[in-house]
Order: structure tokens, then sequence, then C-alpha cells
């Protein structure tokens, strides 16, 4: 006779279990905790870098090839390349992952950054020449602001990027829930599998969700304009901007 399966899904090796998410729940959010821990910091540090390049390459137009060029030469490395360059750099560590995937950002936040600020509304900027504004006060009120839009949608592709590149850093023992998804591979345990590749992808529409929330706080004028279309959207705000500018000065 054949022996009936057992009542437990962990002995099964069931790819759906409630057994494992009661009996690991402190290692999943410890795994979490991690994940999203690198995936911040890296995205933050990629930033850090993008902003400033951003800036460079529109200011002195001629940086914007070098830019361009360096940045998507970073992005084709392959992740097990890129961890086996900085590897004599960073050693073992959390480091390590957190710098390569900064890198792995810089492309996709350089280029929307400069899209947005190469798209700002002409009117917009005489508008704010006309009230007497600076270069400086310029970028930092007028043109940053209407550059969101373009910024955040890099950075929302970016940040998903990074949550499923961080699982890459099992191989250096950092990649929050990779390691879970690397261990339950080797060792065929499909509900660790499932269990840890679902939270992954949670957490990116998480991220998601939030940075679409930030991004409209952060652009009140293209909710007040929504009914109009093309330039005439894009210039209503813009004047709106300005405007709400001047009067808090």
């Amino acid at each position: 006779m054949t022996a009936p399966p057992p009542d437990d899904c962990l002995a099964r090796n069931d790819w759906i279990c409630g057994d494992y998410l009661s009996t690991r729940r402190q290692i999943l959010l410890d795994a979490v905790g991690q994940h999203i821990q690198l995936t911040v910091i890296s995205v933050v540090l990629g930033l850090v870098i993008a902003v400033p390049l951003a800036l460079l390459a529109r200011r002195r137009r001629w940086t914007v090839g070098p830019v361009l060029g360096i940045t998507t030469i970073l992005y084709t490395i392959p992740s097990l390349a890129m961890f086996s360059l900085l590897l004599p750099v960073y050693g073992l560590s959390a480091t390590l992952v957190v710098v390569g995937l900064a890198l792995y950002s810089l492309t996709l936040l350089v280029r929307n950054i400069l899209a947005g600020l190469d798209g700002v509304p002409a009117e917009a900027k005489e508008a704010a020449r006309g009230m007497g504004y600076g270069p400086m006060r310029q970028l930092l009120t007028i043109e940053l602001p209407l550059a969101v839009p373009a910024a955040m949608a890099g950075l929302r592709i970016a940040t998903v990027s990074a949550v499923a590149l961080t699982t890459v850093g099992a191989i250096v023992g950092y990649g929050g829930l990779g390691n879970l998804i690397y261990a339950g591979m080797n060792s065929f345990f499909k509900a660790q599998v499932l269990t840890a590749s679902v939270l992954c992808v949670i957490i990116a529409i998480v991220f998601d969700l939030l940075l679409l929330g930030a991004e409209r706080l952060l652009t009140p004028w293209r909710r007040a304009g929504r009914r109009t279309r093309g330039r005439t959207r894009a210039g209503a705000g813009a004047k709106r901007l300005v405007t709400a500018a001047g009067r808090r000065t």
C-alpha cells in the first residue's frame, strides 16, 4: 500500500504553505528589513550622485555624451561582474551591494533628470528672469520642480530595478530576500522560494505606489491643469509655479 501524504505542508514541500509563514516569521522579517534597507540606501546614494551629474551635463553641454555614455556602460555590466570588480575595494560586505546597485541606477536617474530639466518650458524661464530670478534661484524654485515628473519616472524605475537586483547580493551574503531564494533553490525548498519571491514583488509595488504618491504631492499644478493637454498643460503648470514662487517671496 502507498503511504498517505503527510498532513504537514512543510513535510510535503508544498509551494504554498501557511506553516512556513508562521514558523519562519522572524527570518522573513529580518530578510525584508535587510532588503528594504539595501534598496533605499543604494537608490538614495545613486540620486545623490545623479543630480550633480545631470546638472553638470545641463550646464556644460559637451559633457552630456561622456556622462550618459559612462553611466550606460555601467548599466550594461552584468551584476556578477560588477560585484567582482568591486570586491577588492569593499570586500564581502553590504557596502559592496549598495555601491553596485547605486552605479546601476545612475543611467536611469541621470537621463530622466536631464530630460526633465531640458523639458522645462521656455516661457517659465522667461517669466522667472522677468521677475528678477538669478540662475540658482531659478533652478531651485522653477526648473527642478518642473523636472519632478520626469525625474520621478526615472526614480520609480530605478527603485523597482534595485528591489530586483538586491537579490543578487545573496552571492556575498547580503541579498535580503535573495538569501532565502538562493538557499531555497539549493535545497529545493518550494515554500521559501515562492514566499521570498512574492515578497520581493510586494516590496517593489509598495515602493512604486509610494513614489507615485510623492510625485503627486510634489506637483500640485499638474492636478490643477489635468484637463489641459500638451504644451498648454505644461505652460499652464509652469505659469502657476512661477506665480506661486513669486508670492512666497
